[in-house]
């Protein structure tokens, strides 16, 4: 259960800003500005002190009904920004367009890469097949994922290009959210945030059980029970 404990504002106010600022390209202030015409007035770092406090738990938490993925993944890193340095997000799509997992990391290299397959089949489990652009980092890293897995238990590599226009196209719905925070101030932060942001989207998709029975927002509410 995620606490709410010693905060001064209702756990339905919380969850309400959380949710207007991961979902929409919406800025803190915009989110401060909708809360006052609804009664409520709070400052705009006390909301950013909520997504960064919330989002990673209530993530965690999308996973226990969150639907498996397929075994046919398609992987890529965009870029964000945080404190005026451009930093690399891995993410990773099955060939249906569900969302597997994501991954921020200050360098773009075979050990970045080897660290984001780990953390995605830890979550996600083990794919048959995983596309990806020509980065030799990237193939390096799934070569060593490979080399403690026993023969007929290999990961097959692509590097199709047409293949990655899903993972090019959903990288653009992240960004969408990102592009009017105008970059982030820790990599805390933005580990947070994005959190938040692709879990929401996680939902919009129909990745969540509760899909087809409650709306995108409700399952979203229904994280905090």
């Amino acid at each position: 259960m995620i606490s709410f404990k010693g905060c001064h504002f209702p756990k339905d106010v919380i969850m309400m800003c959380i949710r207007w600022y991961v979902a929409y390209p919406l800025s803190y202030r915009h989110v401060e500005e909708l809360m006052e015409e609804r009664g409520v007035y709070l400052d705009h770092a006390t909301i950013n002190r909520w997504v960064v406090k919330y989002s990673p738990a209530l993530e965690v938490k999308f996973r226990k009904c969150k639907k498996p993925v397929g075994k046919s993944w398609r992987m890529d890193e965009t870029y964000i920004k945080i404190k005026g340095e451009w930093l690399y997000y891995y993410r990773a799509v099955d060939k249906e367009g569900n969302t597997i997992d994501f991954f921020l990391s200050r360098t773009r290299d075979t050990q970045a890469a080897k660290a984001f397959f780990e953390k995605t089949i830890g979550s996600s489990g083990q794919p048959e097949k995983v596309n990806m652009d020509k980065s030799g980092a990237n193939l390096a890293g799934l070569e060593e994922i490979n080399k403690n897995l026993g023969e007929g238990q290999k990961i097959l590599a692509r590097q199709v290009k047409y293949l990655n226009n899903m993972i090019e196209q959903d990288h653009r719905g992240v960004k969408r959210i990102t592009n009017p925070m105008l970059g982030f101030k820790s990599f805390v932060c933005a580990t947070a945030t994005l959190a938040g942001i692709e879990l929401y989207r996680m939902i919009k998709k129909g990745q969540n059980f509760l899909e087809g029975t409650f709306s995108s927002w409700q399952q979203f509410y229904a994280l905090s029970a």
